[in-house]
């Protein structure tokens, strides 16, 4: 019987942890096969999204991640199913060449106010490769069965 276990890669990512973020967990992996690193709020005081409120909440470290990767800010299902809070630029992209502190950008769909605390799990953060373009211009496209059709061109 042939097996479906693939082989996942590991990287090396540097971080910085700061003075906000110290005893704060570093971004962890929640089961042996998670893809994304739960990312926690490093804040002192708590902070109360209200429904459509969009707040900027720190993440206490900066990191370096190798060329050629990105990392990717993903809301938490969970805190998107019960409460309707997700990343607002989902996901947010961190490039391999940015050293400045990792803040999620977070919104409230919801229609309660859900409260944020120092250490609670807000995010999580997937590594990706980056494929970049060559662009090459020209007059015409190749023709395609779905051509200029946009939103909904291919049903519901």
């Amino acid at each position: 019987m042939p097996s479906n276990k693939t082989s996942s890669e590991t990287i090396r990512a540097m971080i910085r942890v700061l003075p906000h973020g110290q005893g704060l967990p570093l971004p962890a992996y929640s089961s042996p096969e998670a893809a994304g690193a739960d990312l926690v709020a490093a804040i002192d005081t708590p902070v109360e999204i209200a429904p459509m409120q969009r707040v900027l909440i720190p993440a206490g470290f900066c990191m370096a991640i190798p060329v050629g990767l990105e990392a990717q800010i993903r809301p938490r299902s969970g805190l998107a199913l019960k409460h309707g809070l997700t990343v607002v630029n989902a996901p947010g992209t961190i490039d391999s060449d940015y050293r400045g502190e990792v803040k999620i950008l977070l919104i409230n769909l919801g229609d309660k106010a859900v409260p944020i605390e120092r250490g609670m799990r807000i995010a999580q953060m997937v590594f990706a490769p980056v494929t970049r373009a060559q662009w090459a211009e020209t007059l015409e496209l190749p023709q395609s069965v779905r051509s200029s059709g946009g939103f909904g061109s291919t049903g519901s």
